[in-house]
């Protein structure tokens, strides 16, 4: 799969068999699958700028999206997803909209091509990195037909992100089935839609699919899963159904009694990290306070190889979506002048005459998370619609916290999210 964006972020789409891995609806005795310790080739002076710089945007992205969140008590976003669909768009961008979008995105000092290529060959890398780990990633373009789209930025995205364009008349109903169509095709049924309708100042979409599926190296029991307490952030306790096991994982407490777990899927490359504030203390703080220097702090000391640390966890199990439009967390992060119908410059995507001009209408993010004792299932579409003017030994998850799915060797954050309270499955 040639060209994809892989920043942290954030996140995922399509479904994919995947060798060796399947799923029963029993617990059946396996032997845990052949340890990952390096990747298959060292990163290159530009992916680890580019990982290291998708990190802080996968924390600012949360960190804005948190704050702003007063109706759901659970975040789960994409940084991957969010920073691909963005990077399509980045190609059609130009001056102020440009650098306002690509410092946002953190990649000031680096070019697009630059910026192309590191995603492609890192993406090209994470796919065939766990072979007992379904990862996929998918992009499209929609674009209106008989606007005067520029023929270079299709080409482009085709090249660095295999998104093949597809011209459709979006006035027809059918348009707007054959776009959802494609998001529900590409993350399982997870996200069966994206659009609920097609505007008249719409001219193009660009798509971003995420999915990702690992089953757990040491699988939970399902006999040890029963009820268990969990105390929401105003002081509430509830019953939530946790999993439990002594299983091989990585904890260690970090400076201010914060609790870091992790525990491996597949081979070991991939992993689930976790954060718990200290007893009394806060979700929101810690996500507040959170940034890529802090995370590194709190990751460095795990276990490079988790069989060897066995230790009792209890897991809530969870399944939620999550919608969000992201505007106003992408205007705060600096790229308001990209959603701006009068100062937005895309004119390396459209070739339009005064007054007539292309703007980010919106960008939005559908996603998916299920955790239970096999393993986790999460996926990620990230929709930017373009318009036109006028046109310790234990670890036990008992209150709100924070979730990450990353590619811990190359530190690439696939998902990560704040669970206020596992009951609310969203929808």
């Amino acid at each position: 799969m040639p060209a994809h964006l892989v920043s942290l972020f954030f996140l995922l789409a399509a479904t994919l068999p995947v060798a060796g891995c399947s799923r029963d609806s029993g617990q059946r005795e396996r032997s845990p699958p052949q340890r990952i310790a390096e990747l298959p080739r060292a990163l290159s002076v530009a992916e680890h700028e580019v990982v290291a710089r998708s990190n802080e945007l996968a924390f600012d992205l949360l960190r804005e999206t948190y704050a702003r969140e007063t109706e759901r008590p659970n975040v789960f976003l994409s940084p991957l997803s969010a920073s691909m669909a963005l990077g399509m768009a980045l190609n059609g961008a130009a001056g102020e909209t440009f650098e306002a979008m690509r410092a946002t995105l953190r990649f000031e000092g680096l070019t697009q091509e630059e910026i192309n290529v590191a995603y492609r060959d890192l993406v090209e890398l994470l796919l065939g990195l766990d072979p007992g780990v379904e990862l996929l990633i998918a992009n499209a373009a929609w674009a209106r037909q008989g606007w005067p789209f520029v023929p270079e930025f299709f080409a482009t995205i085709e090249t660095w992100f295999d998104a093949r364009a597809r011209e459709l008349e979006f006035d027809e109903p059918a348009a707007l089935d054959a776009i959802n169509r494609w998001a529900d095709e590409q993350t399982g049924g997870r996200i069966p839609k994206v659009l609920d309708e097609i505007g008249p100042e719409h001219v193009l979409f660009l798509l971003n699919a995420v999915s990702f599926r690992g089953d757990w190296t040491h699988r939970f029991e399902r006999s040890r899963t029963r009820p268990g307490p969990f105390t929401l952030a105003d002081g509430t306790q509830v019953e939530v159904q946790r999993m439990s096991g002594t299983l091989g994982a990585g904890v260690r407490q970090v400076q201010g009694g914060v609790q870091i777990g992790e525990l491996p899927y597949g081979g070991q490359a991939f992993v689930m990290t976790l954060a718990l504030p200290p007893p009394g203390g806060s979700l929101a703080a810690l996500v507040a306070g959170l940034d890529a220097g802090t995370w590194s702090r709190w990751t460095e000391g795990l276990p490079e190889d988790y069989a060897a640390a066995e230790i009792e966890v209890g897991l809530p199990k969870l399944e939620l979506s999550y919608e969000r439009v992201l505007n106003d967390v992408l205007t705060a992060l600096g790229m308001g002048v990209a959603f701006d119908e009068n100062l937005a410059d895309f004119s390396r995507l459209l070739d339009l005459a005064p007054p007539l001009n292309a703007y980010l209408d919106f960008v939005k993010q559908n996603t998916y998370l299920r955790v239970d004792e096999e393993g986790t299932q999460a996926a990620a579409v990230t929709t930017v619609g373009v318009g036109v003017t006028s046109a310790p030994p234990s670890f036990v998850v008992d209150r709100p916290y924070l979730l990450v799915i990353r590619e811990r060797l190359s530190g690439t954050i696939l998902f990560l999210g704040a669970i206020g309270d596992p009951r609310d499955g969203g929808g």
